[in-house]
C-alpha cells in the first residue's frame, strides 16, 4: 500500500514541486494539498494522511503551530522544509519540539549533488517515516520532553591499534527490554551516542535525564546540517544540566561535557599523554554522512578500546554499525534503542541485526539507566 502524503506550502510552485516528485514515486500517494497551517489541520483530519510535508513560514497559520495542534488533534507523521540558516535551525527545532519528525532543506541542492539524489533523498525519507507503526502507536517521540531547571553555572584511522577480538564478557547486564540494572560508568571513560531521524528529540531526551556531575565526557553525532549544530548545541545545553557545546578541534574530552560534532564536517578523537581531544576534519568526498557515526566509533576503539560505552539511537541505515564491530572486538559495549520508541527503526536495527548489541532498551529507560549510574 502507498505512503498517503499531504503537501503543506504557501508557494504554489513549490507544492507542485513536491507533489510531482512524490507521484512519480509508485510507493508514494499525494492525497491533498494546503497552502497554510489552517488548512493542512482541515485537511489531515479529513483525509487522514500517513506523511504531512510541512512548510515553517506561512500564511494565516504558521507551521510550527500547524504541527502542535495537528498532534494535539490527529498526531501524523511530519517532515518539515526549512531554511539553512541559524533562525531556519532553530524554527525547525521548535517544530521537531513541537511534534515533527524529521526536516531536509527547501533548496535540494544543499542535500544532493544533482536533482535525482535531491528526488531520491526526499522518497526515502517520507516513506521511511510513513512506515514506521511507531509513528503512529509511539506518539510520546514527538511529545515536548520536560525541560529541567537550568544549572548553576590527527587521529588513528579506523583500524590503527585495534587489538584482536576480546576474549572477556561485556561488563553490562544480558540485553533486553526488560533488563534495568544500570551500568557500571567507573568501567568506562567516554559515553559515544549516535543517531539521525528522530534523533534531536531523542537526544534531548536521554541528556536532560543526566545529573550535572555525570561522570563521563559524551560524544554526540547527530546526522545535520553545518548551519543547525550550533543552534542544536544551544539549545541542549540550555535544557540540559551537562554542558553541550559544538565540538572545535582541540576540545578536551571532560566529565559532564557533551561534544556535538559539527555538521557538514567530522569529529574524531585522538588520546595522547593521558589527555584526550577531539579532531575536527573535513569530510572525504566518499563520505556520505557529515558527520559520520562511524567514523567517531571508530577513532574511540583506537583511542579508548574496551573503555567506551556506545549508544545508537532512531535513525534512517546503518551508519555505526562497523564503528561498534570494531569497539565490540576491543571489549566495549554497545547499547541499541528499541524498535518501539524509534522513529525510525534503522540504525539500532543494523547493530541489532549485527548480533552487535549488549542491551537493546526503549528510549526513556537509556537516561534513566545512565543517571541512576551516576
Amino acid at each position: 500500500m502507498a505512503v498517503r502524503v499531504l503537501v503543506v506550502d504557501d508557494s504554489g510552485f513549490f507544492r507542485r514541486r513536491i507533489v510531482d516528485i512524490l507521484n512519480a514515486d509508485p510507493s508514494l500517494e499525494v492525497v491533498g494539498t494546503a497552502s497554510n497551517g489552517q488548512e493542512a489541520i482541515d485537511q489531515v483530519v479529513a483525509l487522514k494522511p500517513d506523511v504531512v510535508t510541512m512548510d515553517i513560514e506561512m500564511p494565516v497559520m504558521d507551521g510550527i503551530t500547524a504541527v502542535r495542534r495537528i498532534m494535539a488533534r490527529q498526531p501524523t507523521a511530519i517532515l518539515m522544509f526549512s531554511s539553512l540558516t541559524f533562525e531556519g535551525a532553530k524554527a525547525t527545532l521548535d517544530a521537531l519540539e513541537a511534534g515533527a519528525v524529521d526536516f531536509l532543506p527547501k533548496r535540494f541542492e544543499d542535500i544532493a549533488r544533482d536533482q535525482q539524489e535531491a528526488r531520491d533523498v526526499l522518497c526515502r525519507r517520507v516513506r521511511a517515516i510513513g512506515r514506521r507503526a511507531s509513528v503512529r502507536s509511539g506518539r510520546d517521540l514527538g511529545a515536548r520532553a520536560p525541560a529541567p531547571a537550568p544549572r548553576s553555572a590527527p587521529a588513528p584511522t579506523a583500524r590503527q591499534g585495534v587489538p584482536p577480538p576480546a576474549t572477556t564478557t561485556a561488563r553490562t547486564a544480558p540485553r533486553g527490554s526488560g533488563d534495568r540494572a544500570p551500568p557500571v560508568l567507573s568501567d568506562f571513560k567516554v559515553v559515544l551516542i549516535g543517531t539521525s531521524t528522530g534523533g534531536p528529540l531523542a537526544l534531548q531526551k536521554v541528556l536532560a535525564a543526566l545529573p550535572a556531575h555525570f561522570p563521563l565526557p559524551l560524544l554526540l553525532v547527530q546526522h545535520m546540517p553545518a548551519s543547525f549544530t550550533p543552534a542544536f548545541a544551544q539549545r541542549l545545553d540550555q535544557l540540559c544540566k551537562i554542558r553541550v557545546k559544538e565540538a572545535e578541534d582541540g576540545d578536551a574530552l571532560q566529565p559532564g561535557l557533551a561534544l556535538l560534532a559539527p555538521g557538514g564536517q567530522q569529529m574524531q578523537v585522538e588520546c595522547r599523554g593521558g589527555q584526550s581531544r577531539v579532531r575536527i576534519t573535513e569530510s572525504a568526498a566518499d563520505q556520505h554522512y557529515r558527520p559520520c557515526v562511524d567514523v567517531t566509533f571508530n577513532s574511540a576503539a583506537a583511542c579508548f578500546r574496551g573503555d567506551a560505552l556506545a549508544i545508537v539511537m532512531t535513525g534512517m541505515g546503518a551508519d555505526g554499525r562497523e564503528g561498534a564491530r570494531l569497539l565490540k572486538r576491543c571489549g566495549s559495549t554497545v547499547w541499541a534503542q528499541d524498535e518501539a520508541t524509534c522513529v525510525v527503526y534503522g540504525m539500532p536495527a543494523a547493530i541489532a541485526e549485527a548480533g552487535l548489541a549488549d542491551r537493546i532498551l526503549p528510549l526513556p529507560q537509556i537516561g534513566k539507566l545512565l543517571a541512576e549510574a551516576s
